[in-house]
């Protein structure tokens, strides 16, 4: 039982924080949702046919949200779509259903084939146009659950004046991560794109500057202003996006007319190495090449919080894992997105989020939000949609006012998206930040109803690592004639805030005397009649060069004082004991008269010997996360008389 004891003791010393887990019991009930469709000739009717929805306690109102993919090319967002398909053959029908607020696993689909015999309804639709200003879009169904499934659409539109052969890159895993996040599962093209293994780029001409006023899809002017801000290096596209993505597909087209968009398919699962950090913030890049034959390109960056379920409301930042070294002048994204999952429109909606000290308040930057609204005036009264913002002593509150975002249980609102909205800001650090972890969330208010609390944001440093360099000298008070000195390397994380760990290698270089005794003894001579005092010296010293492990946990008291306790071992690499025997013989009981005297000297020379532990106990003023420092530490040996005092200097860079 006292053993016990003094290892509890040990556990929680070494240990000072306790790690709180929780662990997640796996939903393995598979649920399925089966694709039902009405055929009327060319025009189908899609009705799903889905499982009971699993209630998160607290939560808005489970629903399930739908991505169809109709077979040709084109897709659907509604719950129960209806497709006029333009010509007749076998179409391919996908149906990727999400769960919100629910807590089982999106239920499985398979596949439908839906033949079409015959052509009824003249009233198809080509896929509609990207809008002005885009050539390339790139979205998900859903966010990235770990272990799950969802779908990335790659969307590109020619808005050259000629019918255009080009070339598309899907970048993706993010080379910041240590795992790769997705394994790319399907990809599924209904325009011909073929997937190439890219070998290089050549190209014919630099620019190509024939793009013209000509029209989309739905009929409008398509002006030549919006190529203005297309990207003319694409080596240099090419070659960033690589540096940031471990993997790529590319794929080439052919024979893409002029207005026309199309929609290329790809299924990703999440592997079991993923980050599941839900503060995370996981990207995939698409580049759009309309023309192979130029460097004009397009690309797109695609933005995924990770989520452990399928909740719109969600607040994410890019600082889950910083160099604490580099980030001093780094500029922090952060995105808190949310849905109005009410019966009725919200007219204001505002965000109450945390702001952690260490970030600088003033430097609030809004970059993006939905819906799109300027900035509200400060100090006036106002009646148009605008973005108000307060800065409180913890919080920051963001103010959509005077907006109309409908519900997503609304009568006759069919398109989730347009429930949803977001605002996206930037802040920097303040002036002097310390290397701790920090959790922030938002409290989501429609109109006058009780808050939605979103999840932690997390930000979170890197260890980094501190090498140091450390000299001084070691006072044994129990040794004779001791003198120590040392020099050592120490290895710790750079600049930790208050709990670390600290290892360092030590070179001793120690001498002392073991032993010094003069012992006299009075003996008679041969004949019996005369005494003699013989007189004997002893003398044994050590020169020993041994090498210390020491292995500490320190805590910062503050920016100048610091302590630790640890254990530390070592061993004698060479040890050189010198030893002397000498013996004087005197005529008489006292050493007045000198009759004789012999010496002897030897030196027995050892390595690897004298394994010595102990426990220690540190204390250093100055600089005690970076930079120099002055220390004591006392160390208790197991071996008698070899208890010492270390006094040092140790510079940490």
């Amino acid at each position: 039982m006292k053993k016990l004891k003094i290892l509890l003791l040990v556990l929680l010393f070494f240990h000072p924080k306790f790690i709180e887990a929780q662990t997640k019991v796996k939903d393995t009930l598979t649920r399925r949702a089966t694709i039902g469709y009405d055929k009327k000739g060319n025009l189908v009717s899609f009705k799903p046919e889905t499982p009971p929805l699993i209630q998160v306690a607290g939560a808005p109102k489970a629903s399930y949200s739908f991505f169809w993919e109709m077979g040709d090319g084109s897709f659907s967002k509604d719950i129960e779509p209806k497709k006029v398909y333009k010509k007749k053959g076998e179409y391919k029908v996908n149906l990727s259903v999400t769960n919100n607020y629910d807590n089982g696993k999106p239920p499985k689909t398979r596949p439908k084939i839906v033949a079409i015999n015959e052509i009824e309804d003249q009233n198809f639709h080509d896929i509609a146009s990207l809008g002005d200003s885009i050539s390339l879009k790139l979205f998900n169904n859903r966010e990235p659950v770990p272990e799950e499934e969802m779908v990335v659409v790659l969307s590109y539109q020619n808005l050259l004046n000629y019918t255009a052969n080009g070339k598309l890159y899907l970048f993706y895993n993010d080379k910041e991560f240590k795992n790769k996040n997705f394994e790319l599962l399907e990809t599924r093209s209904h325009f011909g794109e073929k997937e190439t293994i890219e070998n290089g780029v050549a190209f014919a001409n630099e620019i190509n500057n024939s793009y013209q006023n000509i029209a989309s899809a739905d009929g409008n002017p398509i002006s030549k202003n919006k190529f203005e801000k297309e990207e003319t290096n694409l080596e240099m596209t090419l070659a960033e996006s690589k540096a940031l993505f471990s993997d790529v597909a590319v794929f080439e087209f052919d024979g893409m007319d002029a207005a026309a968009t199309r929609n290329l398919f790809f299924t990703f699962k999440t592997t079991p190495e993923m980050i599941k950090d839900t503060s995370a913030t996981v990207k995939m890049r698409g580049v759009y090449v309309p023309d192979r034959n130029y460097k004009n390109h397009k690309k797109k960056t695609l933005e995924m919080e990770i989520v452990t379920s399928h909740d719109p409301n969600k607040m994410s930042s890019n600082g889950t894992l910083m160099n604490y070294r580099l980030v001093r002048l780094k500029t922090l994204n952060f995105k808190t997105r949310f849905q109005n999952d009410g019966e009725g429109p919200a007219r204001m909606i505002r965000l109450e989020t945390d702001i952690p000290d260490m970030f600088d308040k003033r430097t609030l930057k809004i970059v993006d939000s939905y819906p799109k609204c300027p900035i509200c005036p400060k100090n006036e009264e106002i009646t148009y949609s605008c973005l108000d913002t307060i800065i409180k002593q913890k919080q920051i509150h963001f103010t959509f006012k005077n907006i109309y975002i409908p519900g997503s249980q609304q009568k006759n609102v069919t398109e989730k998206d347009s429930t949803k909205g977001f605002v996206k800001y930037t802040m920097k650090f303040a002036k002097d930040f310390h290397k701790q972890k920090t959790r922030s969330k938002t409290a989501i208010i429609f109109d006058k109803n009780e808050p939605v609390i979103t999840n932690y944001a997390v930000t979170r440093f890197k260890p980094g690592i501190s090498i140091g360099a450390k000299t001084g000298y070691n006072l044994f008070p129990d040794l004779e004639n001791s003198k120590s000195y040392f020099v050592a390397a120490t290895l710790s994380p750079y600049k930790s805030y208050r709990w670390y760990w600290q290892v360092e290698l030590q070179n001793n270089l120690h001498t002392y005397d073991a032993e010094r005794t003069v012992t006299d003894e009075i003996v008679n001579n041969n004949n019996g009649t005369i005494p003699q005092l013989h007189r004997r010296f002893f003398e044994s010293d050590f020169e020993i060069y041994n090498v210390e492990v020491p292995l500490l946990i320190r805590y910062n008291i503050n920016n100048y004082i610091g302590i630790g306790a640890g254990i530390q071992a070592n061993i004698n690499i060479s040890q050189k004991q010198n030893t002397s025997e000498k013996e004087e013989i005197y005529e008489g009981p006292n050493d007045n008269f000198l009759v004789s005297s012999r010496e002897e000297n030897d030196t027995v020379k050892e390595t690897f010997t004298g394994f010595k532990s102990g426990v220690l106990f540190d204390f250093t003023a100055g600089f005690s996360r970076i930079g120099p420092s002055v220390g004591a530490r006392y160390v208790v040996n197991f071996e008698k008389d070899f208890n010492y005092w270390q006094l040092y200097a140790i510079w940490k860079f």
